[in-house]
């Protein structure tokens, strides 16, 4: 048991603080009365009354100042102060997901037991955390799922099937260099997005991402049946639509393939006979109507704006009726920018959906033609020169001067280390070498854990 907090002690603190104020009171009456008797005997220097005087005066200031404290200590005694509440920047309050929390869910493969503190270092800020500023580390704990148990991942994205013998790819993890990415807890992020609908909007490598996030939630799914494509579909490179429920969660994870995010059109009338397909820069794909319902929004594009993928192919600009033969590329996926920004601003909920729009990942072909494909077996110790893209240079850019909130994902510096992430020639199709791609389990990954951050901390 306390002392101090024992009725005994309170009742004797009352006792001294009576006895204090007796004396002090007693003192205080007659020390103004002599005050100026003992100014007089000082000034004919009778020193025996100024002791005496000097005395009297500090047992009455001492009796007083002791019966204050005991009146400061029986008020705190009888009313104790509840603790401040300091909230940080980027706290949720009353939130049932708050990173505040600590908690265990059972059955989890990483148990979320990490606190908002333990996740953003104290001295550093929400607002200062550069999430994409960092460094891979090794970490035997991944792979965080296995994708020969996930139907969803896509035989040619499945470098261990395939062929591949070293596994150490599989076992890096990203760390930000002045805070931390919570451990990914499937089962939290399940009940997190519950009801929910998350929609990826791109090109292949969006499609990687997309089966990336399922085969990392199936981890936290008992019934491995009640994760389903709600047409039947199988996971192919072609179709533009793929959508895989949760039920037991009530989660809809889709994907949209619109590699250039704007609408191909015909070609106008009296246009070169190069000209087979044109892209209208204005004008939004026309499946954007069926991205709008949604909560979570993830847009990519910039691998398909090259000359083999345009013009090679006979592919070029228009802007409402003028066609832009002569227009450069990275001018037309600024256009097409713009026209995706407008949408968003316009027709999507902001207040609903979270978008994120995610930079162009880096790719490590090498040769004068950059057609050699030779994948490293640990991530480079440095970018050499792949942590900076005009592609992303643009996106960033165009979000900054956005009026709705856009979260952009910056993945470029962090992929231009891992060229030892790409699927190479451990593909369905091994003749063809791809530095371009990634291996799941892998990269892909990591954006994921990033991305569901965002979603837990805000």
């Amino acid at each position: 048991m306390d002392i101090w907090n024992s009725w005994w002690v309170l009742q004797l603190m009352q006792l001294l603080g009576l006895f204090s104020f007796w004396i002090s009171f007693s003192k205080f009456r007659t020390l103004f009365s002599r005050a100026f008797g003992y100014g007089h005997k000082v000034v004919k220097g009778d020193f025996s009354a100024w002791i005496f005087g000097s005395f009297n005066g500090l047992v009455t200031v001492g009796s007083f100042i002791f019966f204050l404290l005991v009146l400061s200590w029986a008020y705190l005694y009888g009313f104790p102060s509840s603790p401040l509440g300091i909230q940080s920047y980027g706290e949720i309050p009353n939130s049932s997901y708050s990173l505040a929390q600590s908690y265990e869910i059972p059955n989890s493969s990483h148990a979320f037991v990490q606190s908002y503190e333990e996740i953003l270092k104290s001295n550093v800020s929400v607002s200062t955390c550069n999430v994409f500023e960092g460094s891979w580390i090794r970490d035997d704990s991944y792979p965080l799922y296995d994708a020969s148990h996930c139907p969803f991942a896509e035989r040619g994205f499945n470098c261990l099937t395939n062929g591949r013998k070293d596994r150490g790819f599989t076992k890096w993890r990203w760390k930000p260099k002045n805070c931390d990415i919570p451990r990914f807890d499937s089962r939290r992020i399940l009940e997190h997005l519950r009801g929910k609908r998350v929609v990826f909007v791109g090109d292949s490598l969006s499609r990687t991402q997309w089966e990336s996030m399922i085969c990392l939630l199936m981890t936290g799914v008992e019934n491995k049946k009640s994760v389903y494509e709600v047409k039947g579909n199988k996971i192919t490179k072609e179709i533009r639509f793929l959508g895989v429920k949760f039920s037991s969660f009530d989660v809809r994870i889709d994907f949209y393939r619109s590699v250039f995010l704007v609408r191909p059109g015909s070609v106008p009338k009296h246009a070169p006979q190069r000209v087979k397909t044109t892209l209208r820069l204005d004008k939004m794909d026309d499946i954007s109507h069926d991205w709008i319902d949604s909560d979570i929004l993830v847009f990519n594009s910039g691998h398909w704006w090259t000359r083999t993928k345009l013009f090679d192919m006979g592919w070029y600009f228009q802007v409402g009726n003028s066609l832009k033969l002569g227009m450069p590329i990275n001018s037309a996926f600024n256009t097409a920018l713009h026209t995706w920004a407008s949408w968003v601003e316009n027709t999507v909920n902001t207040n609903r959906t979270r978008v994120f729009f995610r930079t162009f990942e880096s790719s490590h072909w090498s040769g004068q033609n950059h057609n050699s494909c030779k994948v490293s077996q640990r991530p480079w110790k440095r970018t050499n020169g792949r942590e900076r893209s005009p592609i992303s240079d643009m996106i960033n850019k165009v979000v900054k001067n956005m009026n709705a909130p856009v979260t952009v994902l910056h993945v470029t510096p962090m992929t231009a280390y891992r060229s030892d992430g790409h699927v190479g020639t451990w593909s369905d199709k091994p003749s063809v070498p791809d530095c371009s791609h990634w291996c799941l389990p892998g990269v892909p990954d990591m954006w994921n854990e990033i991305l569901l951050s965002y979603l837990l901390l805000n």
